[in-house]
């Protein structure tokens, strides 16, 4: 009771802060120009601060460790992809898009190919992508609270949904990017702390708690353990044979009383109750590696395994410079110079926090090997300090964990909803603040509903499908709409609908199956190693074969993404329905100007 006292006093601190760095962010925030891209005026270090707060989600706080406890060295692909993506980023998109003048990703995608109806696709695979991404967040909001409180899993969800909009209602961009710059450094104490605490405990007795791990063996429970299968089926694989207890449903068939298992896959029915003596090996989840000579050494799969990486590696390093939620910031900046600097700054700071989840996804081997049973693998950073720590002391390190893993839910979240609310109301409604409020509830409600549908997988593997689709999607639109003149409007589209229209068939196929018995490929969970390269190719051939279709004015578009900031080319786009009366002012002088010098 009382590490539950701790933990829920440090979330409602985290949320109080929120709130109150949300109010002073919106004070000022009262033209639409605020509301999505905070008047172009946001500094690049506070801007990368903001960018790697609202970047570490729960993929990077609770699931990155719980893939390592799982997949062992296999799993460190996560955070070299989700941090080395900003390299592309930084080299190929950053101060190109910036200088575009765009206020969305869809309104620089018009911009660069002259065509409405290229942003009519944009704006669909944009509401996609932040959707997916925003589903995994509630739904670890929900398995946070759950393993805290043991309140219902929906209820973690509904306060994450209730406070982001709430927040994201009062100013937009300008209310956000205070409270995530501050959420980065709250996130980064919250993990560098108990991290440093736990291996100093470990390094003090590496044999209370924990069974002797070697190179060949199997994991082992270091004590009498009891565990129950959650909301949906599992398999689990047995490599050691083994003698428990078990009251449900093994096979398809009842069990009440003591059972044998020797080698192979059992399949656990909700609700089923295993009790294990302590020594016994551990069955895993199926899929992971049942040695620890499998978890310390990569690629033990087989070719599926190696195809498995480097599809992922395609997904999270050209991913990132297509997702929107991470986009939309680098518009906030005041030029391309600031833009790149913001990147840079970006990849120090994401590298920093991705140690520390490494080294307890490591410890959690040693002492929660019983998540690698129910595949919970995402608990194993809320539970590990109190399992290492049974005191008062560990109770403040999980209250610290807690209301990091908190704050990174609302980080991340908040991004999200400005990013669709921003193409939303400007692309579907007629963009003025009264038309993005709408749309940040209406995307809170969708969101909030497909977390409550949806069946919930590891945190990481969800918002790798995200990047999959951002990786299919927009990279290609951006790479070559910055870099190659021969793409026209017809190209972008048939290549945002082939990319795109092949990762969401292959995570509808991936979520039927997960229904049905797990059928489908690993190809169809991590698809990108073919999606990316054929999204490529049909940009290209298509634009060949349209070339006719590309803007008379390509030159001078490409002219403004790439010349220096200096030379004064940044314009910034639909100032007639945002801008300033200053900016509308200006923007007249212009053209009259222009015109008397045609004359």
């Amino acid at each position: 009771m009382n590490a539950t006292i701790w933990s829920l006093s440090a979330i409602v601190a985290v949320a109080a802060v929120t709130f109150l760095l949300g109010y002073v962010g919106s004070r000022k925030a009262n033209t639409t120009p605020d509301f999505l891209v905070a008047r172009r005026a946001i500094p690049a270090t506070r801007n990368a601060a903001a960018i790697s707060g609202e970047y570490l989600s729960a993929a990077s706080f609770l699931g990155v460790a719980g893939l390592v406890l799982k997949d062992g060295i296999d799993a460190l692909w996560y955070p070299i992809g989700f941090t080395a993506g900003y390299l592309a980023l930084l080299l190929f998109v950053a101060a190109p898009l910036r200088r575009s003048g765009a206020y969305t990703l869809p309104d620089f995608a018009e911009a660069r190919l002259g065509s409405a109806n290229v942003r009519h696709f944009s704006t669909f695979f944009v509401v996609c992508i932040g959707v997916l991404y925003l589903v995994p967040q509630l739904q670890s909001a929900g398995l946070t609270l759950t393993t805290i409180t043991g309140l219902p899993a929906w209820f973690g969800g509904l306060i994450v949904t209730v406070i982001v909009v709430i927040n994201v209602l009062g100013g937009g961009m300008r209310a956000i990017t205070l409270v995530q710059a501050f959420q980065y450094w709250g996130k980064l104490f919250a993990i560098a702390a108990p991290t440093f605490v736990l291996f100093v405990v470990f390094l003090a007795s590496p044999d209370r708690g924990t069974q002797p791990i070697s190179d060949e063996g199997v994991v082992r429970f270091p004590q009498a353990e009891k565990i129950t299968v959650a909301e949906q089926v599992i398999k689990v694989r047995v490599d050691e044979p083994l003698t428990l207890k078990v009251r449900g449903e093994i096979d398809g068939r009842e069990a009440d009383g003591k059972v044998f298992w020797g080698r192979g896959v059992y399949e656990l029915s909700p609700g089923t109750v295993m009790e294990f003596a302590a020594g016994s090996p551990v069955p895993v989840v199926e899929g992971s590696p049942t040695t620890n000579h499998d978890w310390t050494r990569p690629q033990t799969g087989g070719i599926s395994d190696l195809l498995r990486t480097y599809s992922l590696i395609f997904a999270t390093f050209l991913g990132t410079m297509g997702l929107p939620h991470v986009l939309v910031r680098f518009y906030t900046n005041p030029d391309g110079k600031a833009a790149r600097r913001t990147a840079l700054h970006v990849l120090y700071l994401l590298g920093l926090f991705y140690i520390f989840p490494t080294v307890l996804g490591v410890l959690s081997r040693l002492y929660l090997p019983q998540l690698l049973v129910n595949g919970k693998t995402d608990a194993a950073v809320l539970m590990l300090p109190s399992t290492m720590v049974p005191n008062l002391g560990g109770q403040i390190l999980g209250a610290i964990v807690a209301a990091g893993a908190f704050a990174a839910f609302l980080s991340t979240s908040s991004g999200l909803v400005v990013s669709v609310a921003g193409v939303v109301s400007t692309d579907i409604m007629p963009g003025k603040v009264r038309d993005f409020r709408w749309a940040t509830v209406f995307t809170g409600l969708v969101a909030i509903g497909l977390a409550l549908l949806l069946p919930r997988s590891d945190a990481s593997l969800t918002v790798a499908m995200s990047f999959a689709l951002a990786a299919s999607t927009f990279c290609p639109l951006l790479v070559l709409g910055i870099w190659w003149r021969g793409l026209t409007w017809v190209g972008a589209v048939c290549g945002l609908v082939v990319g795109g229209g092949m990762v969401i068939t292959a995570q509808v196929i991936s979520v039927v199956s997960s229904y049905t018995g797990r059928w489908a490929p690993t190809v169809f969970t991590q698809p990108a190693l073919i999606t990316v390269p054929i999204a490529f190719m049909t940009m290209i051939v298509v634009s060949k074969a349209t070339r006719r279709r590309a803007p008379a004015d390509v030159n001078q578009i490409l002219l403004r993404l790439h010349a220096p900031d200096p030379l004064g080319f940044i314009r910034d786009r639909d100032i007639a329905r945002f801008g300033t009366a200053e900016e509308k002012a200006r923007q007249a002088d212009d053209k009259r100007r222009g015109a008397s010098r045609t004359r």
